[in-house]
């Protein structure tokens, strides 16, 4: 078991081979998380250390990358995907609260169900489609619920009369933009040799702190 841990991961196209520095532009790119990061704490607005926490969990999320795409094996693929999805989720109910108005309870019920769905999301669509939907995504129906959640909550805050609503939608738009260059990495390598992944992290890092200035926007629930 401890060797599976250390098994290397292949998923990009720019990786050819083994070495610390085998994705140069996929491991720099996160640089991005971390400015977006620092830009955001450096607000001149007034105090929401909620804003703040998840400020923080950007530049989280540009070092767990950073990470993974450099040792570029199965443990330090975690520190890639933990922080991704605890932003997230714990976004949704943020959005659930300030956009939406709900309570904290309801908030949390909401979550639970979202992230219930999200799970079972890729395995209902693969059994309809009766193949393996992930491999041919590039892994990247995994993050078809968040993308569905920023429109529909966009939407409903849309229809609601909060301001934040278009917003999300044009989040929304760039968040599929970014889904594009992740899903076509692989397909686009014979064309494109170092890739497209480092493409999602620089689109990504814009739409987190997006998420994160509409939030501070909306102001404590």
């Amino acid at each position: 078991m401890a060797s599976g841990w250390w098994e290397p991961v292949r998923d990009y196209c720019e990786r050819t081979g083994p070495g610390l520095w085998a994705e140069p532009l996929n491991a720099v790119s996160n640089a991005a998380f971390v400015v977006a990061a620092i830009l955001l704490l450096r607000r001149g607005r007034a105090p929401d250390p909620v804003a703040d926490g998840f400020a923080g969990l950007i530049g989280l999320i540009g070092l767990g990358s950073a990470l993974f795409h450099t040792l570029a094996v199965q443990w330090s693929m975690l520190a890639d995907v933990i922080p991704i999805a605890l932003f997230i989720h714990a976004y949704f109910f943020l959005a659930l609260r300030r956009f939406l108005g709900l309570s904290a309870i309801a908030a949390l019920g909401g979550t639970l169900a979202f992230a219930v769905a999200a799970a079972f999301f890729e395995p209902a669509l693969s059994r309809l489609a009766g193949r393996p939907l992930g491999p041919l995504s590039n892994g990247s129906i995994a993050y078809a619920p968040a993308a569905l959640a920023l429109f529909g909550v966009g939407a409903a805050s849309w229809v609601w009369g909060h301001r934040a609503g278009a917003a999300l939608i044009g989040i929304g738009a760039l968040f599929l933009a970014s889904l594009t260059a992740r899903t076509f990495d692989a397909a686009l390598c014979p064309v494109i040799p170092v890739g497209t992944h480092w493409l999602w992290h620089l689109l990504n890092a814009c739409v987190l702190a997006a998420l994160v200035r509409a939030a501070r926007r909306a102001g404590p629930a």
